[in-house]
């Protein structure tokens, strides 16, 4: 499913830009890497759900994608969890509205947001040591749970 350009009559090569999802400044997601099939929808609709086929499965295989950088990509499939296949696709039902047309933009804006909380670099932790009162606090907590359990133990009986 890769992205190609079109090659003209005269042996140049034109981008085809006109189909493309734009999740941020540097990442442009073409319409062909994506897999979309509508199935029956649970949810409003009344008789209607009954008959068409209004929610969307939208598919994009994240392993292959030639679309994303390598550490966006890796921070994707951790990002996506059980929403990914073994074979690196990830998957999105949508299925809030009624049409066709507002699950399928409903998908597509999942996985532009998933995309871009992916783009956004992890943020550095920087250690820092508990302060003092937060020790005092965590010992105190100790001392009470340790008395609750206490408490709960049995009392030997004095029959002699």
């Amino acid at each position: 499913m890769p992205f190609h350009g079109l090659s003209l009559p005269a042996g140049r090569v034109k981008r085809y830009h006109a189909n493309m999802i734009r999740i941020t400044e540097t990442i442009l997601l073409p319409e062909g890497e994506l897999g979309e099939r509508f199935i029956r929808s649970s949810g409003p609709g009344g008789q209607n759900v009954n008959k068409v086929a209004t929610a969307v499965q939208l598919r994009f295989d994240v392993r292959h994608s030639p679309s994303l950088p390598d550490a966006v990509r890796e921070r994707l499939v951790r990002l996506a969890g059980r929403r990914m296949t073994g074979e690196g696709v990830l998957i999105i039902e949508a299925r809030r509205f009624r049409t066709r047309e507002r699950n399928r933009e409903d998908a597509r804006e999942r996985l532009a947001g998933l995309i871009r909380k992916a783009a956004e670099p992890a943020r550095f932790r920087r250690e820092t040591r508990p302060t003092r009162i937060s020790r005092e606090r965590r010992l105190e907590f100790k001392h009470q749970r340790s008395r609750v359990k206490q408490s709960r133990k049995k009392v030997p009986s004095s029959e002699a």
